[in-house]
């Protein structure tokens, strides 16, 4: 009883925290008032959470990084693959070998293979977070497409630097070949797992379906379970469980262009999901707050194995390593932008000046987050001997610590750095968009007017111009959609397009309060009331 009023009380924080936001002064990104909402639930109850971190990785992480699979722009991916693998991988080994020796510079007592290790949980970082501050603050498109991308995959590589480091600190040894052929197999398993189990669960689906029709809800049950198959295949291969349900996500964005889902399910599926995303970001970050004054406790006591007894020692080491994976950072993002700018000189492509607001951007946008958290739970209480493990309350503290200062430099920093800063539309998109507008107009047009002809050649006893009059008045709906992707016209028909969207908004809402007044007074049932107000809405959200 005890586990569901813990879960009902970090629901409930969770959707307090998004009006608090609203209330509170200042651009405060959500997840740091789920953290302070976390810390306020620890204070005043009588027993903590004991986080069960292997736990914590089946049940939050494969729904959320499917999702983002899912929903990030390939195009974007594909275009800025060389930044993305870049900053994935080579930053986060650069990461974990620079900040692995400030650590142990910074506090001796602490071996080398834990400073790494630490290095490494810190390394990921977190596109929830950044997405967060995003909402308030304008970061351009392409930036944020390279940020999502690099937290999708940054998460393995850091992961697995940890494991490593973790492993070298237990048995005192660490091989490279072991450790990049490891790699190599939980990067290869991890992303096969993901593609395979996606396939194989659609085409069973589709035959299912094929021959014993489609039961209400099972589509959307099934691509909930979809990223925990994948995450626990790969698991039981020894293979990358992150990877394995990005992996998945991405698989499940192209199988979704077939267009086999009724229009129906991918309407309540989009909801589910987005509830589902809002909870466990929720969830997450509240957890991390709760965590926090244990930590916090236990960090204290250990402190003395640094050789320091004031605990303002604390600060200063948090402070110094968030300083470091800043630096880091800005090194890495400045070399990797001019390595691009002298590709582009050498191939006499357009070269594009590094802007430093931007270089800035991205350097502080590299917030972390509950991965780090999760990950740095994970390590042991004790070595093969029975010792304890080295500096483990401290390492967890700074990792903490770590998550929070960068969340604070982020939310602080960034909206003033971009702060009157505009962002040109990019015209790729507004072409694509157009172009798939035209097509799609052109294709309805040409299926209404043989769809007319197939109707009236079967139906002959009804009356001859009810198709053309119903044709007519569906094309025009459509014609009036040509019109406005007509480059000759666009200004004068966007005015238009604008007018009459303020026009249908309120002729939308006077249907749905008359349709609900009908209802109060039992004029029409409940049943025809949610089908009207449903088609109302679906009608409305097109013009939100």
């Amino acid at each position: 009883m005890d586990s569901i009023e813990v879960v009902l009380i970090m629901l409930m924080a969770v959707v307090a925290s998004a009006y608090l936001r609203k209330v509170l002064p200042g651009a405060i990104p959500l997840p740091l008032v789920q953290i302070g909402l976390g810390a306020l639930i620890a204070a005043k109850s009588t027993h903590g959470v004991d986080l069960d971190p292997e736990l914590f990785f089946l049940v939050f992480l494969p729904p959320l990084l499917f999702l983002d699979g899912w929903r990030i722009p390939k195009s974007g991916l594909l275009r800025d693959k060389g930044t993305i693998l870049e900053l994935a991988f080579g930053l986060v080994v650069f990461t974990v070998v620079g900040a692995g020796f400030l650590i142990h510079w910074m506090i001796p007592t602490m071996p080398l293979p834990v400073a790494f290790a630490l290095a490494a949980i810190v390394s990921p970082t977190d596109p929830i977070a950044v997405s967060s501050i995003a909402s308030s603050t304008p970061i351009p498109k392409r930036l944020m497409h390279i940020l999502e991308g690099e937290s999708l995959l940054n998460d393995a590589s850091g992961l697995v630097c940890f494991r490593f480091a973790v492993a070298a600190a237990m048995t005192g040894a660490f091989s490279l070949q072991t450790a990049a052929l490891t790699f190599v197999w939980l990067v290869i398993a991890g992303i096969a797992a993901g593609v395979g189990v996606t396939m194989v669960v659609t085409w069973v689906q589709r035959w299912l379906t094929r021959h014993f029709g489609e039961p209400p809800g099972s589509p959307i049950l099934v691509n909930l379970l979809i990223p925990f198959g994948a995450y626990l295949v790969a698991e039981r291969l020894h293979a990358s469980g992150i990877l394995a349900a990005v992996a998945a996500g991405v698989t499940m964005s192209y199988v979704e262009l077939s267009g086999h889902a009724m229009a129906n399910t991918r309407i309540q599926r989009s909801a589910v999901w987005d509830t589902v995303q809002f909870s466990l970001n929720g969830v997450m970050f509240v957890l991390l707050g709760e965590q926090l004054p244990e930590i916090f406790r236990l960090a204290g006591a250990s402190l003395e194995e640094s050789g320091h007894v004031n605990r303002w020692w604390l600060l200063a080491y948090a402070v110094a390593i968030t300083a470091g994976l800043l630096a880091l950072r800005f090194v890495w993002v400045w070399a990797s932008l001019r390595l691009t700018i002298f590709k582009q000189k050498y191939r006499h492509q357009p070269r594009h000046k590094i802007n430093p607001r931007l270089l800035l951007a991205t350097t502080l946008a590299g917030a972390r987050g509950t991965i780090t958290l999760a990950g740095v739970l994970t390590l042991p209480l004790a070595l093969p001997d029975g010792a304890p493990f080295p500096a483990r309350a401290l390492t967890i503290f700074l990792a903490c610590s770590v998550i929070l200062l960068s969340l604070l430099v982020a939310s602080v920093a960034l909206p003033r750095l971009l702060a009157g800063m505009t962002f040109p539309a990019e015209p790729e998109e507004q072409q694509e968009e157009d172009l798939a507008r035209r097509a799609a107009a052109n294709a309805a047009i040409s299926a209404i007017e043989k769809t007319q002809v197939e109707l009236m050649a079967s139906d002959a006893c009804i009356d001859p111009e009810v198709y053309p009059q119903a044709a007519a008045r569906v094309i025009a709906f459509y014609e009036h959609k040509l019109k406005e992707v007509d480059p000759e016209s666009e200004q004068g028909w966007r005015k238009t397009d604008s007018a009459e969207k303020e026009l249908r908004l309120a002729a939308l809402e006077a249907e749905r309060r008359t349709v609900f007044d009908l209802a109060r007074h039992e004029h029409i049932s409940d049943e025809i009331s949610r089908k009207l107000v449903r088609e109302i809405d679906l009608m409305e959200a097109r013009y939100r």
